[in-house]
């Protein structure tokens, strides 16, 4: 009996030992925000240089060499020096990185962007190696940051990156394998007035232009016709110039809106104009000035009610 219960001892303290040496090591990690720029919105992709820093006791821990960036295209380690202070190893590095990312342009400009950055290493994973996110201090620079942005908020959390692969290995059954990952999420809204101006002017100017058509006595009827049809041309070539500098994209976002009912409001003045023409060949001269006073002021009415709505839905969300 006695033998049984020593036996089950050096077991137990055996499976505890072993339990111990299994469990992962803990690196401290902070990041330092120190400039967000050439954000390409038609390549998809941003730069973002930082201070990053890692404490940790495990030496094998080569971060220099192993440290992973998802989703980066490129990496550049400017600056990196490495200290120890009671057996603990203190590594702070300059890095700039130019991000891949989505970007939602629904509400473009008035539109709000997430960008992500995470901070493996490729040597251990998450048996191994545990990131535990420092947030003391604050982590970005609000003066020189970002130029055109504000940013919103900025999280830095630990988490766990699931590889549905063992990587070679036979034995990971299921073929899945986690690294621990620390993450960075930024969320920045764009100061959209001024860009706004800059890119809708035309089309509202072109509106505009086919809106005067109202005013041409109806005997110039070919004057009121060219405007419209002119205006129309002008519409459709601001679009493509903001489309150019916009990812392509399947959903129907705000500038698709606005230049949509642009051009069918130019499509109405175009109408209207050929309902005067046939009351003008009908000698019903007054009748047609008539409807081209109150159909003026209504199509305007409207035009403006649903810009305001539209635009004001992109700005509040």
């Amino acid at each position: 009996m006695r033998y049984s219960i020593l036996v089950f001892l050096i077991f137990y303290v055996s499976f505890a030992a072993t339990g111990q040496e299994q469990a992962p090591d803990t690196v401290k990690t902070g990041i330092y925000v120190t400039s967000i720029h050439d954000i390409n919105f038609k390549d998809k992709e941003y730069t973002i240089d930082f201070w990053l820093w890692l404490k940790y006791k495990n030496k094998s821990f080569n971060f220099v060499e192993n440290l992973e960036i998802p989703q980066a295209k490129e990496v550049t380690k400017s600056f990196s020096t490495i200290d120890t202070i009671n057996a603990e190893t203190y590594l702070l590095m300059k890095v700039q990185c130019v991000m891949k990312d989505s970007w939602s342009i629904n509400n473009f400009p008035f539109d709000h962007q997430v960008l992500r950055l995470s901070v493996e290493n490729s040597q251990f994973d998450s048996g191994s190696l545990v990131f535990v996110p420092d947030t003391v201090g604050k982590q970005y620079d609000p003066r020189f940051t970002l130029r055109g942005w504000d940013i919103d908020s900025l999280k830095v959390t630990a988490g766990t990156k699931i590889y549905e692969t063992g990587f070679g290995d036979e034995s990971i059954k299921p073929a899945r394998t986690a690294y621990s990952s620390v993450k960075v999420k930024v969320g920045i809204s764009r100061d959209a007035f001024g860009l706004f101006c800059k890119m809708f002017l035309g089309m509202y100017v072109a509106f505009l232009i086919s809106f005067m058509c109202f005013f041409i006595h109806a005997d110039s009827i070919d004057s009121r016709f060219g405007l419209s049809v002119g205006s129309l041309f002008a519409v459709i070539g601001n679009k493509y110039i903001i489309d150019g500098s916009l990812p392509d994209t399947v959903t129907f976002t705000l500038v698709d809106t606005l230049h949509g009912i642009t051009l069918l409001f130019i499509l109405a003045t175009i109408i209207s104009t050929a309902i005067s023409l046939s009351l003008i060949k009908k000698n019903k001269q007054a009748r047609a000035t008539k409807f081209d006073n109150r159909f003026a002021w209504l199509l305007l009415t409207l035009y403006i009610v649903l810009n305001a709505f539209f635009i004001y839905n992109a700005v509040r969300i």
